[in-house]
């Protein structure tokens, strides 16, 4: 059931968002010269895909956790991208395809090792990954794996309907701050 909320609410998004998607792409344009941020990530069952969203840090920048970043490293329109959730407006691409969810455990890189173990032990990795969830609503990062992983678990054995849209209006509404940056976000 998820999976119909995800294509049809993505698809709208989508559409409803063009106009703010032109407009971010092209401030992006002038702000880095590459608008658009594409970086493996782990998947369902640690199958891999290409997640998109608007470039908020330098070109230059080391592909670490955003915890791992640093602060100098993010743009001012980044910053705005970041605190606004803007940025990750392009994932709705990613949902549509069926490589993530609007709802659940947020997508980590491939040298997170530790996050990986800890949602392998967990069965973390058996879900489809989410633009947002219970760890993000809490303000819950990559930079505590083993309190990450236990908080995915808990969300994907409890997630019904009525949660799934709660999580996605928590998010909408400002609540979290997702993967924050030390010192800038």
């Amino acid at each position: 059931m998820n999976r119909l909320f995800d294509i049809a609410l993505s698809l709208f998004g989508l559409i409803i968002t063009s106009p703010i998607l032109l407009v971010l792409m092209f401030i992006g344009f002038l702000d880095t010269r590459s608008p658009i941020f594409r970086q493996e990530r782990v998947g369902k069952n640690k199958k891999a895909f290409t997640l998109i969203k608007f470039r908020t840090m330098r070109k230059d920048t080391a592909s670490v956790a955003s915890h791992l970043a640093s602060a100098d490293s993010i743009t001012p329109f980044g910053h705005f991208l970041r605190r606004t959730k803007l940025d990750e407006l392009p994932q709705l691409w990613n949902v549509l395809k069926g490589e993530m969810s609007l709802v659940g455990p947020r997508p980590c890189l491939f040298n997170q090792q530790e996050l990986i173990d800890e949602r392998e032990l967990r069965g973390v990795l058996s879900a489809r990954p989410g633009i947002t969830g219970l760890a993000q609503v809490n303000d819950i990062d990559m930079s505590t794996p083993r309190l990450l992983a236990e908080t995915d678990q808990k969300m994907l054995e409890n997630l019904t309907i009525g949660a799934y849209f709660r999580y996605i209006f928590m998010t909408v509404a400002g609540k979290g701050s997702g993967d924050r940056v030390p010192g800038r976000d």
